[in-house]
């Protein structure tokens, strides 16, 4: 029988039914902005960060939390003695910060929350110092200030032997030219944008698949890859922040932006207006998402719509700016290509990859 994220105990439609009620909560309480001078954008509402507008700029908020990857080091550390906490703190500032930069704001300050159990989990030395090395780490590649924290022990929620790592950034727009606000037009190019690995997202069907093995992280991916599935699992997630700084000092305009973790490819399609994002190139999936589908089993289908499957970040750019923008990414060190391109089919919404012969229409996104 062939897995499915829901089978680990995550299900979307019931965690969107939920982020889609604090959205309509939190809208009633916009007209507090204006006694601070900002107001708030009509277009901000679920989006990946939220915008406040001032007269000559923006600023922007995220909160984002690393989910349970840690939980993977915890095993590998036990096993082999292999500390990974350096690489799992900077995936908990990459996922804040690559929210952040949807909108085109810059991250100004990055916060940690790092809650446990028990106090005793800092005593380990070298696990707190790889903990605190990564943060620094991933503010200086992410270009901002780490400004603080807070460290809560909280005995009966969380596990005493546990971590639960998460954050916020605060970023700024200015000028106001460069937000992004999901101008994207038919014939625009998708520009793909690699990711090292699961980055933040399935981990925990990863984990169950974990469970099924019977040397469980230690287990080798094959495919050409020589690491273990542990190893592989826990490549730091890559930032995306000097991407898009490169394409504002470089007058490159992009037209939409997409972080790609939960809900898969599916999330090219986050945009709310509807268009259909047609993949042509979509490249082989790496080793690591072939020995998951294998080791599941995971249909190709589920595969696409639970991991990023190599796909970190995309953007939506016209197709004269389409090269430009590739060579950007890659000055910066990512690896990138033109991956397909949009197109407007009346009231249509899907992400198409005929390759694949997989298509994901808009109701399979419920995000906002």
């Amino acid at each position: 029988m062939s897995l499915s994220y829901e089978s680990s105990g995550v299900n979307y439609d019931q965690l969107d039914a939920f982020k889609r009620a604090c959205q309509r909560a939190a809208r009633t309480t916009a007209p507090l902005l204006a006694r601070h001078g900002y107001a708030e954008p009509a277009s901000t509402r679920g989006e990946s960060c939220y915008l406040m507008e001032a007269a000559d700029h923006y600023l922007a908020h995220v909160e984002e939390g690393l989910g349970t990857k840690n939980l993977v080091a915890d095993a590998v550390y036990a096993q082999t003695g292999k500390n990974f906490y350096r690489e799992i703190s900077i995936d908990t500032v990459a996922t804040i910060v690559n929210d952040l930069i949807t909108c085109g704001a810059l991250p100004i300050s990055v916060a940690m929350h790092a809650a446990v159990g028990e106090s005793a989990w800092f005593t380990d030395e070298a696990r707190m110092q790889a903990l605190v090395e990564g943060w620094a780490a991933g503010c200086r590649k992410a270009g901002a200030v780490w400004g603080g924290g807070e460290t809560p022990t909280l005995r009966g929620i969380v596990n005493a032997n546990a971590i639960v790592l998460a954050g916020s950034a605060v970023g700024k727009i200015q000028p106001k030219a460069q937000r992004i606000t999901g101008d994207v037009r038919d014939g625009d190019a998708v520009i793909f944008l690699a990711s090292t690995g699961v980055q933040t997202n399935g981990l925990s069907l990863c984990r169950l698949i974990a469970d099924k093995l019977p040397l469980g992280y230690q287990t080798p991916i094959g495919h050409g890859d020589t690491r273990t599935y542990g190893e592989a699992l826990l490549a730091a997630s890559a930032i995306y922040v000097d991407f898009v700084g490169r394409c504002q000092t470089a007058g490159l305009k992009l037209n939409y932006v997409s972080h790609v973790t939960g809900h898969g490819w599916r999330k090219l399609m986050r945009l709310d207006e509807p268009f259909v994002y047609e993949i042509t190139e979509p490249r082989a999936a790496p080793a690591l998402f072939k020995f998951l589908m294998e080791a599941g089993p995971i249909t190709l289908r589920e595969a696409y719509a639970t991991f990023n499957m190599g796909i970190g970040f995309a953007a939506y750019v016209a197709p004269d700016l389409a090269s430009a923008v590739v060579a950007a990414a890659q000055a910066c060190g990512h690896d990138a290509w033109i991956a397909g391109n949009v197109k407007k089919v009346g009231d249509k919404k899907a992400v198409v990859i005929p390759s694949l012969g997989l298509e994901y229409d808009g109701s399979t996104l419920q995000v906002r």
